[in-house]
């Protein structure tokens, strides 16, 4: 069982930035893949960027260029470096691993991003 803990959302002018954390309660060292989604009202969920054991990181065409993902293996964290936000990006952001086969999901940030 792994629990997930994001934190970070809130409210930001379009333009500005903001830092995503998810914090794991197992030690991600050997977590196969881990990801950020996000879901907008009316919408589907959706992958915004991956990264794997590997340090192989991937993005949604939507926001390469301007979100990075990163893992701290020693903090057990995976962050989401957010920049030049756009209203479009306004969702609530969750976390997600995947262990031999299982998914965990967080409970979601909100991010909102105003125009």
């Amino acid at each position: 069982q792994v629990q997930l803990v994001e934190s970070g959302g809130g409210l930001v002018q379009a333009g500005g930035s903001l830092r995503l954390s998810c914090a794991a309660s197992v030690s991600i060292f050997s977590i196969n893949f881990m990801a950020w989604h996000r879901q907008a009202p009316g919408k589907q969920r959706e992958m915004v960027a991956g990264i794997t054991s590997g340090g192989r990181t991937s993005y949604a065409d939507s926001v390469k260029g301007r979100f990075t993902i990163s893992r701290d293996n020693a903090k057990n964290t995976v962050y989401l470096h957010m920049n030049s936000l756009k209203p479009e990006d306004t969702a609530v952001y969750y976390c997600l691993s995947s262990v031999q086969g299982n998914n965990y999901w967080g409970q979601g940030t909100q991010v909102t991003v105003s125009s």
